[in-house]
């Protein structure tokens, strides 16, 4: 799955909710009758509409009934959701799309994250660092969540200096950090 969003909190009454986009085509992707995965589909700890006491269920997929950006947020109304108690109950919801449907970019120099998560990471010698466990998306840059051998994590920003060659079909990703970057 292709992380698009992140669903934040109830806008309103009627079941609108804030999306943290982390999409670059977010108008194609939250355009209305457009069909969303939600990451777990698990019980929500809240006590929204069902009834007192009755946790509600994420549903496995949500429909975009309509999408607008409202003060710099993305505003987005999903089919079924229709007050705050339920939207309420979204909040936290990663949201995707199959990363099947999804076109590879036509920059050479873009990736997915679903490209990148799982790739080996290795220095310019040959010498295996660990492997790509997932994107932070930053405001300054995108980091490289590098998991290390010994469970350990890292980050790496995924800047040309840094990363001067991303080999899909090979399935690594070269690195080449500056000293002491990977023992913070």
């Amino acid at each position: 799955m292709l992380i698009v969003g992140r669903i934040g909190k109830p806008h309103g009454i009627r079941g609108e909710v804030t999306v943290e986009v982390r999409t670059d085509e977010p108008e194609a992707r939250f355009a209305p009758g457009s069909v969303l995965i939600t990451e777990s589909g698990a019980a929500a700890p809240a006590n929204p509409a069902p009834g007192p006491g009755v946790l509600f269920t994420v549903p496995r997929e949500l429909t975009v009934e309509a999408a607008r950006w409202h003060q710099g947020r993305m505003l987005v109304a999903f089919e079924g959701v229709a007050d705050r108690a339920v939207a309420e109950a979204l909040r936290g919801t990663l949201i995707g799309v199959e990363s099947t449907d999804v076109e590879s970019p036509e920059d050479p120099e873009e990736f997915h994250d679903h490209q990148l998560v799982g790739l080996a990471v290795v220095t310019p010698a040959g010498e295996r660092l660990g492997e790509v466990a997932r994107i932070d998306h930053a405001p300054a840059s995108d980091l490289l969540v590098l998991r290390r051998p010994e469970g350990r994590t890292a980050l790496i920003p995924f800047v040309k200096a840094i990363v001067p060659e991303v080999d899909l079909a090979g399935g690594r990703v070269v690195v080449d950090p500056p000293a002491g970057l990977l023992d913070l």
